[in-house]
């Protein structure tokens, strides 16, 4: 039963997340955010350029090296809202969530078992989440996800 709950939260989440609409008028397009080079460079293969996950709506991108979802190493980056944010670092149980120095104003890691781990991150009123999906250790997820949103910031 935790195991669906947990679930539905994370589903909320990320309904909540794309329907969301950002506070920059600049970063309007989560695709706009990182290069098809830089996705390649930090996930050590080729990807195809970021497309929006969902069509149409531009706060969500997804930049992926292969065609079969389960196993290609893949990025999704998510714009956000400052409040929603802020939101996300309310406790739940089966979510753990770990604060991140050395990327902007606030950032945290939020990681659920079996599901992975995802990086919030805040700039100024700007927020956004990376996400990296493959076969990697959680580790190697955080440190991927860090870097490339070291690169994202300094585009805000």
């Amino acid at each position: 039963m935790r195991s669906k709950r947990t679930m539905v939260a994370i589903i909320v989440t990320v309904f909540s997340l794309i329907t969301s609409r950002p506070l920059r008028a600049a970063t309007k397009d989560a695709c706009s955010l990182l290069t098809q080079a830089q996705v390649s460079a930090a996930l050590g293969v080729t990807v195809k350029a970021g497309t929006h996950v969902v069509p149409n709506l531009t706060q969500m991108c997804g930049w992926s090296a292969g065609h079969t979802p389960g196993l290609s190493k893949r990025v999704v980056v998510t714009l956000s809202t400052q409040e929603k944010f802020t939101r996300g670092k309310t406790p739940y149980q089966g979510i753990t969530k770990v604060p991140v120095s050395g990327i902007s104003n606030d950032a945290y890691f939020v990681t659920a078992a079996g599901l992975g781990t995802t990086l919030n991150v805040l700039k100024g009123n700007s927020a956004f989440s990376v996400s990296v999906k493959g076969e990697h250790s959680v580790e190697k997820v955080k440190s991927l996800e860090k870097t490339l949103a070291l690169e994202i910031v300094s585009r805000l």
